[in-house]
């Protein structure tokens, strides 16, 4: 989907992630109970805990981060794991550049430290059947430079979900993808060996369209929700997926996926912009206690 992108919106984005930080700390087992000590005994004092040092961030990082004002950035405590969300980053149709803002939120990524970088969808700025091959090429290297590289560099793993712009899986009336080029040219970029996401996969059952990865004993299943049309087959290896023992036995199970199952606003409430059957969509995520 397309918005109007800010670094506010951006820097939005992210604070979603910092929620999920503050659900997680919520969701770290509480510790036992310690035994008291025998009568007559003196108990240890427990070791004091010294916080690691952060890394010194990039200058342009802390550039930017200086001139945040009246109060600086917003920055939580953190809690057992850390992510940073960001989404919707392209531009206009068949774009091999990003905006200004786009290119500021990335340098502030490493502010907040993160474990992982997750993106909800549209890293690139397709969904035109006139754009060339080549340029099709073009737009992922670009987004290689400008997103996934300095990612790989700072050595973040990138968990992300395909959407609409990126290759949509809309049906055409004889039921073959609208956008075949599109889907064939993700392929080609996120399977080749050099463009490694860095998440530790368990599944890459139809990658990058359907695959799950974990981080820290969380279990996290990608859809595709680059139309609101998923096939039978593909939720029914959702479905035994969220119900298998690893998913089940993690701390925490997250879903991402690009569409959302039901409308956030006014104009994006059509028919094509959210998920079909929502309704039985929500009843299985929370069958198999899915937290986001």
């Amino acid at each position: 989907m397309r918005f109007w992108r800010s670094l506010t919106q951006l820097m939005l984005v992210g604070l979603v992630g910092f929620c999920l930080t503050l659900a997680l700390h919520a969701c770290q087992s509480a510790k036992a109970p310690q035994t008291p000590a025998a009568t007559g005994s003196i108990a240890a004092s427990p070791a004091p805990t010294i916080a690691p040092t952060p890394a010194p961030l990039p200058p342009e990082t802390a550039a930017i981060a200086a001139s945040a004002w009246p109060n600086g950035l917003f920055n939580p405590p953190r809690g057992d794991v850390r992510f940073v969300v960001i989404s919707d980053l392209n531009s206009y149709y068949g774009a091999t550049t990003y905006d200004p803002e786009v290119d500021k939120g990335m340098k502030l990524v490493p502010f907040w430290q993160p474990d992982v970088v997750l993106c909800s969808g549209d890293m690139v700025a397709g969904q035109d059947p006139t754009l060339s091959d080549e340029r099709l090429r073009a737009m992922w290297a670009a987004f290689d430079q400008q997103v996934a590289e300095p990612l790989r560099r700072a050595k973040l793993p990138y968990g992300f979900t395909i959407g609409n712009h990126d290759a949509s899986s809309a049906l055409g009336v004889t039921g073959q993808f609208l956008f075949q080029r599109e889907r064939n040219a993700a392929v080609e970029y996120w399977q080749n060996p050099a463009h490694d996401p860095g998440v530790q996969f368990i599944d890459k059952y139809e990658f990058p369209f359907y695959f799950t990865f974990e981080y820290n004993d969380i279990f996290f299943l990608v859809w595709d929700g680059s139309s609101n049309h998923i096939p039978k087959e593909k939720l029914a290896w959702v479905e035994k997926t969220l119900a298998s023992e690893k998913a089940q036995s993690a701390k925490m199970r997250i879903l991402l996926g690009h569409l959302p199952l039901y409308a956030v606003a006014i104009g994006r409430n059509e028919s094509a912009e959210v998920m079909e059957n929502a309704d039985q969509l929500q009843a299985m995520l929370e069958k198999y206690n899915i937290h986001t």
